[in-house]
C-alpha cells in the first residue's frame, strides 16, 4: 500500500498563531433517544450564500466551458469579503478555502483581477493549486486548514474530479459515487462549513436537472443541495437550478458580464429572461395589469400589431407562459395555483413546489412557488454542536 501523498500546500500557507484560537469541535452526537432528541436544540443551517449554499456538500454541476469556475471564484470572492453574492445576495463574510486545481497561479491572478475590477482582494480568500485526492491526504489538508480558520464558512473544490481519488475495488458505480462524496461530507458535517463541488454534467438533455450531473444518482444522493447551470436562451445567459435538503427548489436567470466575468442574478422569474423580446413584452404587461384582455397588452404596446398581441398571448397560453380564464383574460403564469385550485408541480423534478411563506429577495416578485432564504440570513454559531 502507497503511502498518502503528504498533505503540504495547504500548509505553506503563512499564518500567525491565534493563542485564543478555538479548540477543534468535539466529535458530532451521532445517537439520541426520542425524547431526548425532540428536546434538543440545534442551531440553524449555517449558510454561505443565503437560500443557495448551506453548511454541508454542494455539487455545482454544468457544461464544460459554461461559467462554473468564473461562478465559485466570484462567489469565493463574495464570501470572503462579506459582499453580495450575484451581486444581489448579502453574506456573511469569513474564510474560504478555493481549491483551483485545474487553474495556474497566473491564470487565477487574470481572474480575480477582472472580478475585483479595481477592489482590493480579501486576505481571506486562500487559493491552493495543488491538493491529493481526499481519500490520500486531501482530507487532513482540508481539516487542517479548516482547523487554522475556526471562522471557515466555504470551501470550493475545482473540480470534484481531480479530488474524488479511485474507487474501492468491487463496489458498484453508485457505492462508488456515494463514496465519493461521502469524504466531502465527513468534513462538511464536521466542521459545520459549506463544501462546493463543482462537476461536469452528461451531454444528453433531460427535463429534469437532477438527472443530468454526470454520473450516478449516488453523486446527487450524497449530496446536501445540488445546482445545475445551464445555458439559457433570451436575455439570460444562464440559468441556475438549485434543489436540497435544507434549500427550497428553485431556478435563477443569471446573466455573465463578459468584461468581469462575473455573474449577476436577474430580476423576475426565469421565464420573463429565458423567452423571446415579444412574448417577453406581453408577459411584463400582463404582470404589470393582470386579466388584461389583447386589446389592453395592446394599448401598452403600441410598437406590436393587434394580431401579433392575439397570437402569441393564445401560444403563450397553450405553452404555460401565461393564464387564460373563460371570460378571454390572461393572467402571468403564478396565477394557474389559485384559478386552478391544484398544486403548483415543478417542471423540473415532478416535485411539489413549496409556497412561499417568508420574505421574498429583493427583486423576486411574492408570487413565486419558490425564493431564496431572508437575505440577512440568521445568525448562528460557527459549528454545530454536540
Amino acid at each position: 500500500m502507497t503511502s498518502p501523498i503528504p498533505p503540504l500546500h495547504l500548509y505553506s500557507v503563512p499564518r500567525e498563531p491565534d493563542p485564543e484560537q478555538s479548540p477543534p469541535p468535539p466529535r458530532p452526537r451521532t445517537a439520541w433517544t426520542a425524547d431526548q432528541l425532540m428536546a434538543t436544540e440545534f442551531p440553524e443551517p449555517k449558510w454561505a450564500v443565503p437560500g443557495l449554499l448551506s453548511e454541508g456538500v454542494n455539487l455545482l454541476a454544468g457544461p464544460p466551458k459554461v461559467g462554473k469556475s468564473w461562478m465559485s471564484l466570484g462567489l469565493g470572492l463574495a464570501v470572503a469579503s462579506g459582499s453580495k453574492a450575484f451581486d444581489t445576495v448579502p453574506v456573511d463574510g469569513g474564510p474560504v478555502l478555493y481549491l483551483a486545481l485545474e487553474d495556474t497561479p497566473r491564470r487565477l491572478q487574470n481572474r480575480m483581477g477582472k472580478l475585483l475590477g479595481g477592489q482590493p482582494a480579501p486576505a481571506g480568500l486562500t487559493l491552493v493549486t495543488e491538493c491529493p485526492p481526499l481519500p490520500q491526504g486531501g482530507n487532513e489538508a482540508i481539516a487542517g486548514w479548516l482547523d487554522r480558520n475556526p471562522d471557515a464558512r466555504m470551501v470550493v473544490i475545482d473540480v470534484f474530479a481531480k479530488m474524488r481519488g479511485p474507487s474501492v475495488p468491487g463496489a458498484s458505480a453508485y457505492d462508488a459515487d456515494y463514496a465519493a462524496v461521502g469524504h466531502a461530507k465527513r468534513l462538511a458535517d464536521y466542521y459545520g462549513v459549506a463544501v462546493v463541488l463543482v462537476h461536469h454534467v452528461r451531454k444528453a438533455a433531460s427535463d429534469d436537472f437532477l438527472t443530468e450531473v454526470s454520473g450516478t444518482n449516488g453523486l446527487a444522493g450524497a449530496a446536501d443541495a445540488t445546482l445545475v447551470l445551464k445555458r439559457a436562451r433570451g436575455q439570460a445567459d444562464g440559468v441556475l437550478h438549485v434543489t436540497g435538503r435544507d434549500v427550497e427548489e428553485a431556478e435563477y436567470a443569471l446573466s455573465l458580464h463578459q468584461a468581469s466575468g462575473s455573474w449577476q442574478m436577474l430580476d423576475g422569474p426565469v421565464t420573463d429572461h429565458t423567452i423571446g423580446d415579444t412574448r417577453a413584452a406581453i408577459l411584463r404587461a400582463v404582470r404589470a395589469n393582470p386579466g388584461a384582455k389583447p386589446k389592453d397588452i395592446g394599448q401598452a404596446l403600441p410598437e406590436t400589431d393587434a394580431d401579433t398581441i392575439r397570437r402569441t398571448c393564445s401560444r403563450m397560453a397553450t405553452d404555460g407562459q401565461l393564464t387564460k380564464d373563460s371570460t378571454g383574460r390572461y393572467f402571468p403564469p403564478e396565477n394557474r395555483t389559485e384559478d386552478q385550485g391544484t398544486p403548483q408541480v415543478s417542471q423540473l423534478s415532478d416535485c411539489p413546489v413549496t409556497p412561499p411563506d417568508q420574505p421574498e429577495l429583493p427583486g423576486q416578485p411574492e408570487t413565486r412557488g419558490v425564493r431564496l432564504s431572508d437575505s440577512n440570513g440568521p445568525t448562528h454559531a460557527n459549528r454545530r454542536t454536540p
